[in-house]
């Protein structure tokens, strides 16, 4: 079973590239003659041109994070076919072309973010709203991500270790990369070599903190890594980070192809699985609150928008970054679900906390958390698992977890210092209406360094809150508000801008906005109020934002269907 749902995701994830991505391709009439913000805004701190290569692992590593792995391990609690099919139905559907149409819209507007482009095609009060609901994720973001990595690194030293080291590694690289005269061959090759070391010198050189001080760690090296230029520690991190994924794709790949193992988890456990703060969560509509990024993800247009569109080279890159980095990032949830769903049991019963098949989705979630391996350390562990049963199996299998706890942990990382920058960005443009009025008030706030301290305190403070089960859907609930709110943006751009059929991104993200709008009233009425009760600063907080979103979200639907002369699908003349 392992080998055959490998193979059927590779096949569905390369035939629908050339195809489907190519058909987008020709919508949106990229064309590399068109001088792309990159160059034309050079500034030396965002807009810097980058090489296909290195904002490929960029735009990869930033939007990947720890999401793609933790989701899809929640979501076995339904059963792995329900969670396989919303993985692969978002990509397909969803994912990857709201990703696309994110980048292009935001390098044919000059780089702006998503939210500028939906004030410009629909409403002022449009793109005040969504600049409010983007700053919310992005501090929702802070907050899970800070969380999973806090985790993580209390549980195994050698992670954070090895992550701390690879930060050195990355500036490093970004010398011999921006400052030398190098060959970029050559500088990839010491990259690559320094990424080895680092791995190695984790384990050898564990660094063991208090939680608190992991958390006082995180919130200052994300306000720095968002104040600093581009190419000075982002680029050349994510470029390394691009090679760990590589590396743990491929190999996870192939062990899934030989290990030649089925599936000892349920295809299919109850339509109410508990997921969602203890409670029964009912699958539809609730499952893209729990797999966000690994299907599709509101993020991603803001990564898009707000930083890879402004280091795009040439418009025909658009393609393999926009919408191809979604559908590999697909494929890492597929080897996710593979990994848990052969060895899941596996690794709960070496634990001592086996759970019957009837019981999984039930119990899961609890007797994972019991033997410390809910979401992330459970990846780690069965990916471990499914490698070291290959040919692979002469490399310590501690080693092996390691690895993959270095791998998630250095996306999660990844994914908060992208998110500050963004958030920075965010609230840079939220001020512009008070230049003129009140300018001394704007310098203040969109001062990059106040700018990033902000979104890193209260997202921080969230995050050491440890109420993770309530966090992660939160996040998902902004997180694919947004991915509804962003690809009915892009069908705009294309109707009113390009002039061609939309029907593609508009029927999705209608469903989509439907969808994410049921499950969010629910999470508000079911969930939430038990955590308010256990935990009320935590708790009130996220409710008050959870109730502002609902409340913008509703004044964009009305906004957009109020838009003059945005034609209805069947009207659209291509």
């Amino acid at each position: 079973m392992t080998a055959i749902i490998v193979i059927v995701g590779a096949v569905l994830y390369v035939v629908l590239y050339l195809t489907y991505g190519r058909s987008l391709e020709k919508t949106v009439k990229a064309d590399n003659s068109i001088q792309t913000p990159a160059h034309r805004l050079y500034d030396g701190v965002d807009y810097v041109p980058a090489r296909n290569s290195v904002l490929f692992g960029h735009h990869f590593a930033s939007v990947a994070g720890a999401a793609p792995i933790i989701g899809p391990v929640l979501a076995m609690a339904w059963g792995w076919v329900p969670a396989l099919l919303w993985v692969w139905f978002g990509n397909i559907f969803i994912g990857a072309v709201h990703d696309y149409l994110a980048v292009m819209a935001s390098v044919r507007y000059d780089g702006k973010s998503i939210q500028f482009v939906a004030a410009d095609l629909l409403t002022k009060r449009t793109g005040k709203a969504f600049y409010y609901l983007v700053f919310f994720l992005l501090v929702l973001v802070v907050a899970a991500f800070s969380a999973v990595l806090g985790g993580m690194f209390l549980a195994n030293p050698a992670v954070p270790a090895a992550t701390a080291y690879l930060l050195v590694a990355a500036v490093i690289l970004g010398v011999l990369m921006y400052r030398t005269k190098l060959p970029f061959v050559v500088s990839s090759l010491i990259g690559v070599a320094m990424l080895v070391f680092v791995i190695w010198l984790g384990g050898a050189l564990p660094i063991v903190l208090p939680r608190g001080t992991w958390f006082l760690a995180m919130f200052f090296y994300i306000i720095i890594a968002a104040a600093i230029p581009v190419n000075v520690l982002l680029q050349p991190r994510d470029y390394l980070n691009a090679f760990l994924l590589y590396a743990g794709l491929g190999v996870g790949g192939l062990a899934a192809l030989f290990a030649l193992r089925g599936f000892t988890a349920p295809a299919f456990t109850t339509f109410s699985a508990v997921v969602v703060g203890g409670k029964p969560t009912p699958f539809w509509p609730v499952v893209p609150l729990v797999i966000a990024c690994g299907s599709l993800s509101g993020f991603h247009s803001l990564v898009a928008s707000g930083t890879t569109s402004k280091q795009l080279t040439n418009e025909k890159a658009g393609l393999p970054i926009g919408y191809g980095v979604m559908l590999v990032e697909g494929f890492l949830s597929t080897t996710v679900v593979i990994a848990v769903a052969a060895f899941g049991m596996t690794v709960l019963a070496n634990t001592g906390h086996p759970v019957a098949f009837a019981e999984w989705g039930t119990r899961y979630n609890p007797q994972a958390a019991a033997a410390g391996l809910a979401g992330a350390p459970m990846f780690s562990e069965t990916w471990a698992e499914m490698v070291s049963v290959t040919w692979l199996g002469f490399i310590p299998r501690q080693f092996l977890a390691i690895i993959a706890g270095m791998w998630v942990s250095s996306f999660a990382m990844t994914t908060l210092d992208t998110t500050n920058r963004l958030a920075r960005y965010c609230l840079a443009e939220m001020f512009l209406p008070v230049k003129d009025k009140a300018e001394a008030v704007y310098k203040f706030f969109t001062n990059r360094w106040i700018a990033s301290l902000i979104p890193a305190a209260l997202g921080i403070w969230l995050g050491y809150s440890g109420t993770f089960a309530m966090l992660w859907p939160s996040f998902g609930s902004a997180n694919q508000l947004i991915a509804s709110i962003a690809l009915l943006t892009g069908t705009a751009w294309v109707t009113k801008r390009l002039k061609a059929k939309a029907t593609v991104a508009y029927v999705p993200a209608m469903g989509l906005w439907i969808t994410v709008t049921a499950a969010m009233i629910w999470y508000a009425a079911v969930p939430l109020p038990a955590t308010i009760a256990a935990a009320p600063a935590t708790g009130w907080t996220v409710m008050v934002i959870m109730v502002i979103m609902l409340v913008m979200n509703f004044l964009f639907i009305i906004d957009f269907f109020k838009t003059k002369d945005l034609p209805a699908p069947a009207d659209v003349k291509s």
